[in-house]
């Protein structure tokens, strides 16, 4: 799967994100001010996650051949969102 670069600017921006968590927990900031950000970059991540996973399922099933792999296909990206939460 080729990875989109609008994918990738998404993972550079909550990688940015978490630097600043990491340069405010550096400086002292209040815990709920770090807590928020923390919860940006795990938004960031999960939204990534479900477009990767949206973006391979359709690709996979428009290449497959039967209702049985597409059935599988189908199983193991559902898999793959539950093991990333």
């Amino acid at each position: 799967m080729a990875y989109d670069d609008k994918v990738k600017l998404r993972l550079k921006k909550a990688d940015g994100q978490l630097n600043a968590v990491l340069r405010m927990m550096e400086e002292q900031k209040d815990c709920k001010d770090v807590i928020t950000q923390l919860s940006a970059v795990r938004s960031a991540v999960d939204r990534t996650i479900g477009i990767i996973v949206a973006e391979n399922l359709a690709e996979c099933i428009a290449n497959s051949e039967t209702k049985d792999e597409q059935d599988q296909i189908v199983k193991q990206a559902i898999d793959l969102l539950v093991k990333s939460r």
